[in-house]
């Protein structure tokens, strides 16, 4: 069923699945021509940021259903999940789940989106019938809690500019984000993985700026009270909406992981760039203001947020991916 050419296709599909801090975890290997494993390597953590390793697990869950996603295309489906616990090895590679496929898989319609996907971290069109005829079709996603452009989108954009003030005044948060941040283009990680510049839609001059401000000068901007309104994005939200994504509570990460992935491809379906604002649901002050404020149906919890809009026609973000040679283990 499986040979290597047709592996390393598929892999190189799912590997297009989002991760924390693009840090790519997930490693595979083909064990038969109907089994796969997926592994963990265990050298790809956030501690500071993740260190229950929550968020690392649901990056397994996105990548498992690109896996599923790209099967589909090939008349694959993925029959069986087996979950396994088993420590790591010598390697640090941990298997994470044993996956046996089978043929007879209809083509995903979400499948379709994925190589548009990208975090839009850039500004958004104008609001028009456009954006207004999208958002009504992603009312229907059951994952969603949609707040349209507005006051109340507004409201929540400043709330994520002080949940994001308030992990980067924590010294150990903010150089771990800074050590995946890829800032110049002369890193030689820039095309391979963490949060590069074009990515952030930074400009030269601003990626010079964010490694100043989050790195040496923080204490001393912190002290004269600049520090967070440079650290502002709220201005990037005009003209946009806000996805409150939320799963049941006690879910499995992978589950969510899975789930969260098809949400932001059923996003970029509608053709609108989105981008996740973590920190809003990561930070529980932040997570219980909104909660209060757009509450949730019962028995959900609230696991991330995306901001979303139109972007400009045919822009792209760059993402940064591993080769495959490192992804196959």
């Amino acid at each position: 069923m499986l040979d290597s050419d047709l592996f390393r296709a598929l892999i190189g599909e799912a590997s297009l699945a989002p991760s924390v801090h693009n840090i790519q975890p997930t490693r595979w290997r083909l064990l038969a021509a109907d089994t796969v494993l997926m592994l963990e390597d265990g050298r790809r953590r956030v501690p500071v940021a993740d260190p229950g390793g929550h968020d690392v697990r649901l990056s397994h869950g996105a990548a498992l259903e690109g896996l599923s996603l790209a099967c589909g295309r090939h008349g694959l489906r993925i029959a069986r999940v087996e979950l396994d616990e088993r420590p790591a090895d010598a390697a640090g590679l941990r298997v994470i789940a044993r996956l046996t496929l089978a043929s007879g898989a209809m083509v995903d319609p979400l499948a379709m989106a994925v190589a548009g996907r990208s975090s839009w971290r850039g500004r958004f069109q104008p609001v028009d019938a456009a954006l207004q005829g999208a958002l009504g079709k992603l009312a229907s996603v059951p994952d969603l809690h949609l707040v349209p452009p507005g006051p109340a989108a507004t409201e929540i954009a400043a709330l994520g500019d002080r949940a994001g003030f308030h992990f980067l005044c924590e010294d150990e948060h903010r150089r771990e984000l800074l050590a995946w941040m890829r800032l110049s283009r002369s890193d030689p990680r820039y095309d391979r993985d963490g949060l590069n510049a074009d990515a952030m839609g930074f400009g030269r001059i601003e990626a010079v700026g964010a490694s100043l401000v989050l790195g040496p000068l923080f204490p001393w901007l912190k002290r004269l009270g600049l520090a967070e309104p440079l650290s502002r994005e709220r201005g990037k939200a005009a003209h946009g909406a806000i996805a409150l994504f939320h799963r049941p509570e006690g879910e499995d990460p992978l589950e969510t992981g899975r789930a969260f992935y098809r949400a932001w491809l059923a996003i970029a379906a509608q053709g609108l760039g989105a981008c996740p604002v973590s920190v809003l649901a990561d930070w529980p002050v932040s997570n219980a203001a909104l909660v209060q404020r757009h509450p949730l149906p019962a028995g959900r919890r609230l696991v991330n947020v995306f901001r979303l809009g139109r972007v400009v026609s045919g822009a792209a973000a760059a993402r940064a991916r591993l080769p495959l040679a490192e992804l196959i283990v």
